[in-house]
C-alpha cells in the first residue's frame, strides 16, 4: 500500500511540475511575442537624431510661456545684484 500511494503522490507531483513548467513556458512565448512586436515599431520608426532635431527646433522657436518676456532689467538694482561684484578686488563683505 505504501508503494501505491508513494507512485500517487509522485504522479501528483509530476503533473503539478508540468503545469508549472507548461506556464513558464507560455509566459516566455507571450514575452518574446511582446519583444518582437516592440522591435518591429521600432524599426518603423525614424531616426532619433531626427526626431530630436525637430524637438530642439520647436523648443527653441517657442518662447517659455511659464517666463515673462522683457525687453530690458525691470529692476536694475535687482539685477545688478545677481551680477555680482563689479569692482575688480571683489566683494567686500564679511561672514562672521
Amino acid at each position: 500500500m505504501q508503494s501505491g500511494s508513494l507512485e500517487q503522490v509522485r504522479s501528483v507531483a509530476d503533473t503539478r511540475g508540468k503545469h508549472r513548467i507548461s506556464a513558464e513556458l507560455k509566459r516566455l512565448e507571450q514575452e518574446a511575442r511582446f519583444l518582437e512586436e516592440e522591435l518591429e515599431q521600432l524599426e518603423k520608426m525614424e531616426k532619433a537624431s531626427t526626431a530630436c532635431k525637430e524637438m530642439l527646433m520647436n523648443v527653441e522657436t517657442r518662447p517659455d510661456p511659464l517666463l515673462p518676456l522683457t525687453n530690458g532689467p525691470l529692476n536694475p538694482p535687482w539685477d545688478r545684484w545677481f551680477e555680482g561684484p563689479q569692482e575688480k578686488s571683489g566683494c567686500r563683505c564679511w561672514i562672521l
